[in-house]
């Protein structure tokens, strides 16, 4: 249903920028009558239409709105428009309901790669801002309110009394603006290439695992000199088996040929006390199938990691997240019968669900494919999820875990703050560490390496002591899956914990989010992500610059050319991998575009060009900002392309959201 408000204007309130007189023909539609379902919003509660949930009204500096929309920020929404819309009418604020009274958002409408109009900085309490704008020609528009002053927490702001004037088709919500799905990354060789860490850390006297990562035309050969006595290599599949050596490093040199070539490369292999020496890569099942997951489908995921290519450029983990324990009976939604169980044995031996029905032979499964299987549980008595966490039972639960044959564990706060509550309530950083500390020391004490992973969000500063407790990578913030509309703020945010960032110690800004995966916030069955290509490629740009574990968590099965190109490429997935382990640190230019300096291991650096704007803008990395000097070579990563040789600067121009990823050496 359509309404007609007064036509002298588009709207009663004073215009702030282009006032529109609609004609006499034009009809209207309230925002609240379009279909919202792309509306993206940061956090977990979904968008307030026209009322709160007590049924009052919006409400903005005391004055109430019967009709609009309230979302949480960071939120945008994508109208595609026929160029016959003529003016967009509202008046925005932060709702009287804001959660943080300190908080300031700013509202802006982009149009066609312009910024039409932008508010003030808007605290709440200040009087709304009406906004009367005029779009005529106009084809894709974006409606976006972002924090203004990088608050957390969550902040709500106010499109009140929003209404477009059209003449042609109505407005029509999409997810994202159209954008084709260019694949930059050229097909692999048939030639062989040798690719993935350079260095890798095991302790000694442990089972040892490592697939050598490669690409080319089957069959590939391979050959490793100096490989320490106890590992044996299988020379079809490139699978390096038997016993760490004693501590010490050794410097093994291997070989991939086919009919087309042969390829060398030198693995560094320090036995000691320190595990994952470059950030872990692999695969979880999370964002994808939630708690649909089964014992095939994890058996799937490692047969497609081998066959789809992904393992031959690094990726090596295959790992379960939560839902694979029991739940109780009266879980809320009612659980799969098949989910329901005992938590524990007569032992007190935690116990799968009936999806996982041998936990050894799934492990000796995913290990017979040269990849290492990975784990989740929790420190209080229930996961996130409601299954069975590892509260009082840490060290049996560890002991199993290493026995069935993990190689990675996942510790998730979950409800360990329930039964802590009353410890934490001081904020003692060492209450904090407590589950984990007890649960790193037992894990270090196993006879098999296994890498530890600390998810608890960032409290209490994890990066400053997740080492110290026995991890090895650790959560820097919240779930990314309700915030992938911020991907480029929680990348800052990692970034500014990169003194932390060094071999075997790694900031973990979640999991990469791209293809098709579920939505989170309903763990929902997999769709295409809410990310232009443009985002996708940025995506796996400032993670790969961040030094992050690469876990992808889509779907495997629906894996297309242009996602795989994503997120298989070689060159890209060197700079993640870089022996050094440094962290990115970045040069801020303008509110909207700064740059990512990666120094690696040879001298060279690695630069993202990033604009985390609306619209495209023109980026320039000098020398001085990048720590270089002379001429230079700078080669395009995605399109593995030289661009030539500059001096004093490089510049581009950088699409919105995107990162133009470049290498810097010296000619």
């Amino acid at each position: 249903m359509s309404f007609r408000p007064p036509p002298l204007s588009c709207f009663v309130l004073p215009a702030v920028l282009l006032s529109a007189v609609p004609s006499p023909a034009a009809d209207h539609v309230r925002l609240t009558e379009l279909d919202l379902a792309h509306l993206h919003f940061a956090g977990w509660e979904p968008p307030k239409i026209n009322q709160w949930r007590s049924g009052q009204p919006l409400s903005i500096a005391g004055r109430k709105y019967d009709q609009g929309v309230a979302t949480l920020a960071t939120s945008t929404l994508w109208l595609e428009l026929d160029g016959q819309v003529e003016c967009f009418t509202a008046a925005v604020g932060v709702d009287d309901a804001a959660a943080r009274s300190d908080a300031v958002l700013v509202f802006a409408i982009y149009g066609d790669d312009r910024k039409l109009w932008e508010s003030a900085a808007l605290k709440q309490g200040d009087p709304a801002q009406s906004v009367d704008l005029d779009l005529h020609g106009v084809h894709a528009l974006l409606l976006k309110i972002d924090r203004g002053n990088g608050a957390s927490g969550a902040v709500w702001g106010d499109w009140a009394a929003a209404a477009f004037a059209f003449t042609g088709e109505r407005p029509h919500p999409v997810a994202m603006p159209r954008e084709a799905p260019i694949v930059l990354t050229p097909r692999p060789s048939a030639a062989p290439r040798l690719n993935g860490p350079r260095v890798y850390g095991c302790r000694p006297g442990h089972p040892f695992l490592f697939r050598i990562p490669a690409t080319g035309q089957p069959p590939l050969k391979f050959s490793a000199a100096d490989l320490p006595a106890g590992l044996q290599l299988d020379t079809a599949s490139g699978i390096i088996t038997g016993i760490a050596p004693a501590a010490g490093t050794c410097l093994v040199n291997l070989q991939v040929e086919n009919a087309q070539g042969t390829a060398t490369r030198r693995l560094k292999i320090v036995s000691g006390d320190r595990l994952a020496l470059t950030p872990p890569m692999g695969w979880n099942h999370w964002y994808a199938h939630y708690n649909r997951i089964t014992d095939p489908m994890i058996r799937a995921a490692a047969d497609t990691l081998v066959r789809n290519g992904m393992a031959g450029v690094g990726y090596a983990y295959v790992n379960i997240d939560d839902c694979w324990a029991n739940t109780a009976p009266g879980a809320q939604p009612p659980p799969d019968p098949l989910r329901v169980g005992p938590f524990r044995d007569s032992a007190g031996n935690i116990v799968p669900n009936q999806y996982f029905p041998d936990m050894a032979a799934l492990t000796a499964y995913i290990h017979a494919r040269g990849l290492k299987a990975g784990l989740y549980t929790s420190p209080g008595p229930l996961t996130c999820g409601g299954f069975a966490g590892s509260h009082r039972h840490e060290e049996q639960d560890a002991r199993q875990f290493g026995a069935w044959g993990f190689d990675f564990l996942k510790y998730d706060w979950c409800s360990y703050g329930d039964v802590a509550a009353d410890r934490l309530k001081a904020g003692s950083p060492a209450e904090f560490q407590r589950p984990y500390r007890l649960m790193g020391e037992i894990v270090r004490r196993l006879p098999r390496d296994v890498v530890f992973n600390l998810c608890q969000y960032g409290m209490a500063n994890v990066w400053e002591w997740g080492e110290s407790v026995g991890g090895q990578c650790w959560r820097t913030a919240g779930d990314l899956g309700a915030e992938l509309n911020r991907i480029f703020d929680v990348a800052l945010a990692n970034a500014a914990h990169r003194q932390w960032s060094k071999p075997g110690s790694w900031n973990d800004p979640d999991y990469i989010q791209i293809g098709f995966i579920g939505d989170a916030r309903t763990a929902g069955e997999p769709v295409p992500c809410p990310l232009t290509p443009t985002e996708q490629y940025s995506f796996m740009s400032l993670w790969c610059l961040s030094a992050a574990p690469l876990f992808y968590s889509g779907d495997l099965e629906r894996l297309d050319e242009f996602t795989l190109n994503v997120l298989c490429n070689p060159e890209v997935i060197d700079v993640d991998q870089d022996p050094l382990g440094d962290g990115a640190r970045v040069v801020t230019l303008t509110p909207d575009t700064f740059l990512m300096i990666k120094t690696l291991e040879d001298g060279s650096k690695a630069v993202g060009l990033c604009n985390r704007g609306e619209i495209t803008a023109r980026i320039a990395a000098n020398w001085a900002d990048v720590g270089v000097s002379g001429r230079q070579t700078v080669r395009d990563l995605w399109r593995q392309l030289d661009l030539g040789e500059f001096a004093g600067q490089f510049a581009a121009s950088v699409p919105r959201h995107g990162v133009v990823l470049v290498r810097l050496a010296r000619r």
